[in-house]
């Protein structure tokens, strides 16, 4: 697999709102991120590799190939080398490969179109598509943290391909993660003007915005271009993040007056990127001032403490388990100014209950409800920052008692990462600085709300509430409502319900989980019944392939009539095991299991291959000694190959191959011993061996290349009723001088003295 050369690779076609830059470079950009051709001795790059993956048809989740790459703070290029390589040969198809990107958690892909559960906020998933060759990517300005990249091959067909028959083609994905990040960036301290330059390279800011900010504002003082005024400047403030990019741009070249840009909540608790630029040429000194104003928001926290202050000298409604608000708990925004400024929030302290892995529950400190007022936004903060909760689904359910609910009024809610929505008497667009929130709403009509948001970002999350009144807003004064919350995070939306099963993937030590659905059920949490099958089709498909197994009998019933009893043994141990499989192999409800299902698999595929293997022994019609030798060896040889890889075709047919090379050989010596063929007569050629053998050749064609997802009940039921109508055909005679049911005669001499009419030797049964 060769890497790309000077950052060579083919135009990847992608557009991405804001201004975010994708595009393949022919070479390396000047100066990383300025102009003139200079280098900037202020960047440094670094390269971080992950191993290649195989990558796979699609057709759930775990078919696509996950990466996780963590971008360092002060990072202001980041591109992603993919490089592809294919093995198997010049039979391979030079596939299409989809590989999709996405920052702070795994990208939300559906290649199959298929419906999400209802209540579903799903953001399309950016991406591209690139064939067996080199690309590059760039993203100017990255977030720092968490970098997802998933990729996979077109979905899968339906067919059902046999280890072994088909060539076996690879398609290896890597993807390599070059950064070029700032050593050197100015602090920018709050309501502190900051003098700076440009010429012909950016320059670097950041600003530390804390919790509860409500407000940042950025200006530009004194902006003078060699001389004259004016302020020919681009300023890009925040990080750049896929698969939505919420950037902001200030461009500055009007006459010599200040240059603003607010932004409503911007990100809590953490360091805010800003990259000035000279748009006036690279010979053109331009000099300014940047000036950060914060304008702080003073929260009223909700914990355990003031909840017992609240609730010593007040009853509690135990029977609805909610806190009834008290005379304190009103006016926040105007009544109380202690120590510089009214009250802009309510804000509760969550509590985080770790369940299990990637399973989290979030509830009030009172365990039950939040008080939700018209003056000011009540927010409760949801912990998704550890790292490992972007793997599950965040569920989000709200509901409000009819009682409580005020006639004409309404819950605005919002769902945001990174920072809360304040604005509600603003705008009710839910949208911060950063991050286009998630709107939900209570009413007297609607009194429930719920939100499932699949592979939520690592973040700190907050849900602010706000009652308010559109028609009448005077009605909402001294109103409050309490609404119950139930907030958790879980792998698999309600387990992914009867039709699928939830598994829990893992990547270099990241857990995520996805749905493996079955009975035609498909999509995210494998409530898509578009493709379903009905109950009376899976009890078809359950009678065609155990009654199917009933076939046997006839091989059974003549084995015994002829005195082979361990060839009827086999049958019998191949027919039950293949029935009971069957019925536990079903994906839909008529299913019955009387053994782990790994076990009757495995018994399952051996009774297969030893009965083929005693058929082909029992037609050689060997000595008995040397017979069952061959028996149990290559019964023991059959067993350790399927456990070292029970699909793989030629695991079975190897030691079969070689019974039947020992028949052909044991058949050519006595026909040159006898000097005529062997079978003699043509009849056994003509109603016994030659529809036998032509069974057996349909059944192999069947099991190898007709198979498929849909006509599975169908093809495999067929051949089980042609592998034991085959064995049926292929049996040899019996003895000639042995009378029909011997054995069974035989069985009932207790002591009697028997005779064996081969070796002339009597023996004590």
């Amino acid at each position: 697999m060769g890497r790309a050369g000077t950052w060579a690779g083919d135009a990847a076609r992608a557009a991405v709102a804001g201004p975010l830059l994708l595009l393949l470079l022919a070479r390396p950009p000047p100066a990383a991120a300025g102009d003139g051709g200079h280098r900037d001795i202020r960047l440094v790059s670094e390269q971080f590799s992950q191993s290649p993956q195989k990558l796979s048809f699609y057709s759930w989740y775990g078919s696509a190939r996950l990466y996780r790459f963590r971008v360092p703070p002060d990072t202001v290029l980041l591109r992603w080398l993919l490089q592809v390589a294919q093995g198997g040969g010049p039979t391979c198809a030079n596939l299409e490969i989809t590989v999709y990107f996405r920052y702070g958690a795994p990208p939300v892909i559906n290649p199959l179109g298929t419906s999400f559960p209802a209540n579903t906020s799903v953001q399309p998933s950016f991406l591209i598509k690139m064939l067996q060759s080199n690309t590059s990517i760039n993203v100017s300005h990255p977030a720092p943290g968490d970098w997802f990249v998933a990729a996979h091959l077109p979905p899968s067909s339906q067919k059902i391909e046999v280890k072994g028959f088909i060539p076996t083609c690879a398609y290896i994905f890597q993807p390599d993660m070059l950064v070029v990040r700032v050593v050197e960036v100015s602090i920018l301290e709050p309501d502190t003007p900051l003098p700076q330059t440009l010429l012909s390279q950016p320059s670097y800011l950041k600003i530390f915005i804390p919790e509860f900010t409500q407000e940042l504002r950025l200006e530009l003082e004194g902006c003078v271009s060699n001389g004259s005024w004016g302020c020919p400047v681009h300023l890009t403030v925040g990080s750049a993040t896929l698969p939505s990019n919420f950037q902001k741009v200030l461009t500055c070249t009007g006459p010599a007056q200040a240059c603003r840009l607010l932004l409503p909540s911007p990100p809590w608790d953490r360091w805010l990127q800003v990259t000035a630029k000279s748009l006036a040429g690279p010979h053109v000194l331009v000099a300014f001032s940047t000036v950060a104003s914060l304008t702080a928001c003073r929260p009223w926290i909700v914990n355990f403490q003031h909840l017992l202050q609240n609730t010593s000298n007040q009853s509690r409604n135990t029977s609805a388990g909610l806190l009834p608000p008290g005379p304190g708990w009103r006016g926040l925004a105007g009544s109380s100014r202690v120590g510089g400024g009214p009250f802009c929030l309510l804000s509760y302290q969550a509590v985080r209950e770790d369940m299990d892995v990637v399973s989290v529950d979030f509830r009030p400190p009172d365990r039950a409800s939040v008080l939700v007022q018209s003056d000011v936004p009540a927010v409760m903060r949801l912990q998704l920052s550890t790292g490992m909760d972007s793997g599950g689904s965040l569920t989000i359910a709200l509901w409000a008692n009819e009682s409580v609910m005020p006639n004409n009024t309404w819950v605005k809610v919002c769902l945001n990462a990174a920072s809360p929505f304040l604005s509600f008497s603003a705008a009710l667009n839910c949208t911060t600085a950063f991050f286009q929130g998630y709107p939900l709403s209570l009413s007297t009509v609607s009194r429930k709300a719920h939100l499932i948001i699949p592979y939520p970002e690592t973040d700190s999350w907050y849900l602010s509430l706000q009652l308010v009144c559109p028609q009448s807003p005077e009605g909402c004064e001294g109103a409050s409502v309490l609404v119950e919350t139930a907030l958790s995070l879980v792998p698999c939306l309600n387990d992914c319900g009867p039709y699928g099963q939830c598994l829990l993937l893992r990547r270099h030590g990241y857990l995520y989980a996805g749905c493996s659905c079955k009975a035609g059920w498909r999509g995210w949490s494998c409530t898509d019944n578009s493709t379903a099958q009905t109950l009376a089709q899976q009890q078809a498909a359950v009678l065609l392939l155990t009654l199917s197994n009933l076939m046997f009998l006839a091989p059974i019933a003549l084995s015994v009539h002829r005195c082979l009893l361990v060839e009827a043994s086999v049958y019998t141990y191949t027919m039950f095991f293949s029935t009971f499989y069957h019925a536990c192999d079903q994906p839909g409800e008529a299913v019955l299991c009387i053994l782990s299902y790994d076990t009757l698999q495995y018994c399952d595929f051996l009774g297969s291959g030893v009965s083929i293997w005693a058929t082909i022994l029992c037609m050689a019609r060997l000595k008995a000694a040397l017979k069952y030798v061959l028996l149990l060896l290559g019964t023991l040889v059959l067993a350790m190959t399927l456990q070292l890889d029970r699909r793989g075709a030629w695991n079975t047919m190897g030691p079969c191959l070689f019974a039947f090379v020992v028949m052909v050989t044991v058949w050519v010596y006595r026909c040159g011993h006898r000097r005529r063929c062997y079978p003699p007569s043509w009849q056994r050629w003509a109603f016994y061996l030659l529809p036998g053998i032509s069974m057996a050749a349909v059944a192999i064609a069947i099991y190898a290349s007709m198979m498929t997802s849909d006509n599975y009940y169908y093809t495999h039921s067929i051949w089980h009723m042609l592998l034991a109508g085959s064995a049926a055909f292929l049996l040899p005679p019996r003895d000639k001088h042995a009378e029909p049911w011997a054995c069974s005669q035989g069985l009932a001499c207790r002591y009697q003295i028997c005779k064996n009419h081969r070796e002339e030797l009597y023996t004590v049964t």
